[in-house]
């Protein structure tokens, strides 16, 4: 039985929903090892423009399982410090491939997004969130550290230092409200207009050009690590240049323009 379900409710849109409610889409090795296969096969579907990850039931992602995490063969004839290792990466491997991927990624978060589930929602490019979503840095309150799957690099990005600060430090929760009030999300709406929103959204995206869609997805992401804004011009330069001079893109936007319609770019 796979716990990671793949939908095309709208052409160009895939759906990933975490498909384990019963137990919050906790972070179980066999729901995060088909979730990274999957993102990496729909990365190079290109028929899929936009993915959408949300999860099934009341939550989006409740974290570590402290249920059973399963078991893996790659654990097989090493000690607790090898298999914490690479049970690490593991996880770590579904964080780089949601921002490797070609596609934009939205985040419809439809619920609590707790410990590694606040890690997952935030390595997305976009966020929207249902009225009854919160988020908790929970490493902290179980004794750890609040800084796991790049959490300690994404949150302070998204909504500032200081608040990331208090947010890790004190493993409180952070609802909706707040999440759209200080950046953490995009919007917050109502749970049952969560996905229509998403869909409307990934319909704006699709109608760009997927080559132009694609490199600035990758120029926003190489912008929070650039190391001076000079070297990160030079960058967008040439991501530029590379889309103006190999397609038609610009002269079809113009003629569309024009002639009063929608582009219809080819790449």
């Amino acid at each position: 039985m796979s716990f990671v379900k793949i939908e095309t409710p709208r052409p160009g849109v895939a759906l990933v929903t975490l498909d384990r409610p019963e137990r919050m889409n906790a972070m179980a090795f066999d729901v995060m090892v088909p979730l990274r296969e999957a993102l990496e096969e729909l990365s190079f579907d290109n028929s899929v423009r936009v993915v959408i990850l949300t999860g099934a039931g009341e939550g989006f992602c409740s974290g570590a399982d402290l249920v059973d995490p399963g078991y893996l063969p790659i654990f097989d004839g090493i000690g607790v410090p090898g298999i914490a290792r690479r049970a690490m990466k593991v996880l770590e491997d579904v964080i780089s491939s949601l921002r490797d991927m070609h596609q934009p990624v939205i985040a419809a978060i439809n619920g609590p997004a707790i410990g590694g589930g606040f890690c997952l929602a935030m390595a997305t490019d976009i966020r929207l969130a249902a009225d009854t979503a919160y988020f908790r840095a929970a490493g902290i309150n179980n004794g750890l550290t609040a800084a796991e799957l790049g959490l300690s690099y994404t949150l302070p990005r998204a909504i500032g230092a200081s608040r990331a600060f208090e947010i890790m430090l004190s493993g409180r929760d952070v609802d909706a409200t707040e999440a759209s009030a200080i950046g953490l999300v995009s919007r917050t709406l109502p749970g049952d207009q969560l996905l229509e929103a998403c869909y409307a959204l990934a319909e704006r995206i699709i109608g760009y050009s997927q080559i132009g869609v694609e490199l600035t997805k990758q120029m926003l992401w190489a912008g929070l690590e650039a190391g001076s804004m000079h070297s990160h011009m030079n960058h967008e330069g040439h991501a530029q240049l590379f889309v103006r001079m190999t397609t038609r893109n610009f002269e079809e936007a113009i003629k569309a323009r024009r002639e009063k319609r929608a582009p219809l770019f080819k790449d």
